[in-house]
């Protein structure tokens, strides 16, 4: 019997020589006259462990990483196909502290099986939770969705469920399913590391989603920056449909449901909701004005759920399990698991599912391991790049949703990129107001103007010769800020002011 050796087929694995290492694990395996089987997995998310070979063995799945391809004939000759010793040999992987320290709901699957297998897929669970949503009603899906206190994790963190059930109650001929995987954020990788690992629960969960408001039909919006995740995730949909899990008849409920993907073409604003819908319907990706809600007037005019992929993802898991088995992780209401991604100045980058509630501090020293550098932790940013800026001295603030506001920050999409003492703030404070300046659609003057001048601003007070001089331009950049927050339309212009004015408050040295 072949001799199972699983190779992520993901893009930061790829990126490091996974490729590589699949033909020459392949050729080294037929020199030596052995039979293996290659599967093509997704990561698990520890990406300072990439490329991260795992071997199933008689005592277990046992890992060896990070492999590249002159480690290769080493392995064979260590006997890693039953699991011998070597300096790369990891044991089994999720003993690994990294792991073992997880809380993993949504990315239960991710990196475990063959990414687009229906069989693997259902093996470890897959569409149990699509199996009880068939037989509720569209309350009683709702229900469970609104009792696991699940927000949405692309950043605005509104209530899952009211969406729905605002969407299920709208009087409509055609109501759509709209999956935002237009992944802009710096930092942020959850989205692809799913759609990549696990893209079947998205499958489900979109169609869990379209059961429970009456939707047929739906769209996974996906950034051009993304070519492989657009080849996995059409596999999982090809192979969900020949399954009979999407068509006329979803999983013989005798109820329709069909998926399509969308590109984008690169622009940060078609990550907000209503941008998004602009360019889906094939025009300028623009802001639209609000009311009316995409819920009651969304994609062509018609009720539209719009969420991200994480939130759809983890959709399965509260319908297999029960809402409230979910809301039993996570504090306050910022309930379930969040995916912390570790970025930027980082010993051991990499995607961290936990339960809201652990501080900054352990998220970076006990996951993360401090620097890369081995310098001290000078500023995190959370939330992307409209997130603020936090120093050292806040550390210890939990993550969730309320605590981080009350902080002056948000979490967004949960990725954390990590600065060292040689990080200058003032720098990173004119990249947020260039960022915004490049990435403005220019429908509201606030956005489109207030960025381009906020960079001028910026640059006039490190210029300054004088305190005099600097202050006056300080008070100019607090109410240029106070101005596109209050005033732009949507939170690309409104959220840029907060990396800026938490650098200024936090950082005032650097603007010398």
């Amino acid at each position: 019997m072949a001799t199972r050796i699983y190779i992520p087929r993901e893009t930061s694995a790829i990126s490091l020589g996974a490729e590589l290492l699949v033909d020459a694990i392949a050729t080294e395996a037929k020199y030596r006259g052995l039979d293996v089987q290659i599967v093509r997995n997704g990561s698990r998310g520890a990406c300072f462990l990439e490329p991260l070979v795992e071997v199933q063995t008689a005592n277990g799945r046992i890992g060896y990483g990070p492999v590249q391809i002159e480690d290769v004939p080493d392995l064979f000759d260590a006997n890693f196909l039953e699991g011998g010793q070597h300096k790369l040999a990891l044991g089994d992987v999720e003993t690994l502290p990294w792991f073992a320290n997880q809380e993993r709901l949504t990315f239960a699957r991710c990196g475990l099986i063959d990414a687009t297998s229906v069989e693997e897929y259902q093996s470890l669970g897959g569409f149990k939770g699509l199996e009880h949503a068939i037989a509720k009603d569209s309350k009683g899906i709702i229900q469970e969705v609104l009792d696991s206190g699940l927000r949405g994790r692309g950043g605005a963190a509104f209530p899952t469920g009211i969406k729905w059930q605002t969407v299920a109650t709208a009087q409509a001929d055609q109501k759509y399913i709209v999956c935002n995987a237009d992944e802009g954020d710096s930092g942020t990788f959850s989205d692809r590391m799913i759609m990549e690992g696990d893209p079947l629960s998205l499958v489900e969960g979109m169609t869990i989603a379209g059961l429970a408001v009456g939707a047929t039909m739906g769209y996974v919006y996906l950034r051009s920056e993304y070519p492989l995740t657009r080849q996995v995730l059409q596999e999982a949909i090809d192979n969900a449909r020949a399954a009979g899990y999407l068509g006329q008849n979803v999983a013989g409920s005798g109820k329709a449901f069909e998926l399509e993907i969308r590109m984008g073409a690169g622009a940060y604003i078609c990550g907000e909701e209503t941008s998004l819908l602009e360019s889906l319907e094939g025009k300028r990706g623009q802001i639209r004005f609000k009311p009316p809600l995409p819920a009651l007037k969304g994609l062509f005019g018609k009720p539209t759920v719009v969420n991200n992929v994480i939130s759809l993802a983890t959709v399965p898991v509260i319908l297999e399990k029960g809402g409230k088995h979910y809301a039993e992780y996570g504090r306050g209401r910022s309930l379930g698991t969040m995916p912390f991604q570790l970025t930027g100045n980082i010993k051991q980058g990499g995607l961290v599912e936990k339960a809201f509630g652990l501080t900054l501090r352990q998220l970076i020293e006990d996951f993360g391991k401090g620097t890369a550098t081995g310098r001290p932790v000078r500023a995190i940013q959370v939330g992307g790049p409209l997130g603020a800026y936090f120093p050292e001295d806040l550390l210890d603030t939990p993550l969730d949703y309320e605590d981080f506001a009350k902080a002056g920050g948000m979490l967004g999409h949960g990725g954390v990129v990590v600065f060292d003492d040689t990080v200058n703030m003032a720098r990173m404070a004119r990249f947020s107001m260039h960022f915004c300046a490049i990435e403005s659609c220019g429908k509201c003057t606030p956005c489109r103007i207030g960025s381009t001048r906020g960079v001028e601003t910026i640059d006039r007070i490190v210029a300054a010769q004088g305190e005099q001089e600097r202050e006056q331009q300080h008070i100019i950049l607090k109410d240029l800020c106070e101005t596109m927050e209050s005033a732009s339309l949507c939170a690309l212009g409104g959220l840029t002011p907060m990396p800026v004015m938490s650098a200024v408050k936090h950082f005032k040295g650097d603007f010398q």
